[in-house]
């Protein structure tokens, strides 16, 4: 069993930054990548960044000016730092990893954080 928390998340004003985590815990032997998506209502899954163990990092379309990605191996952890914040940055996001355990190798979803950017 695997389990992503992600914490974080929140109202902040536009303009403003905010720092979310995921760390992942339970029978873990490796993490490959770690990702963050982000879901607004009414529309699709998106992803907003990637990183691998290694540390090769990979930006959906327009996340890169503004959002930064990164991970701690050592605590199993991968953050997003957003900055100049958006009311269309609006979302939920979800932290998502490729984990290697005991029993095989698996993809496991967080349970999401809403941001919300509104004035």
């Amino acid at each position: 069993q695997v389990q992503l928390v992600e914490s974080g998340g929140g109202l902040v004003q536009p303009g403003g930054s905010l720092r979310l985590s995921c760390a992942a815990s339970g029978r873990i032997a490796n993490i490959y990548d770690m990702r963050w998506y982000r879901q607004a209502p009414g529309e699709q899954r998106e992803l907003v960044a990637d990183i691998t163990s290694g540390g090769t990092i990979n930006y959906g379309d327009s996340m890169k000016d503004r959002f930064t990605i990164a991970r701690d191996n050592a605590k199993n952890t991968v953050y997003l730092q957003m900055n100049s914040l958006k009311p269309e940055d609006t979302a939920v996001y979800y932290c998502n990893a490729d984990v290697r355990t005991v029993l095989g190798r698996r993809d496991d979803w967080g349970q999401g954080t809403q941001v919300t950017v509104a004035s």
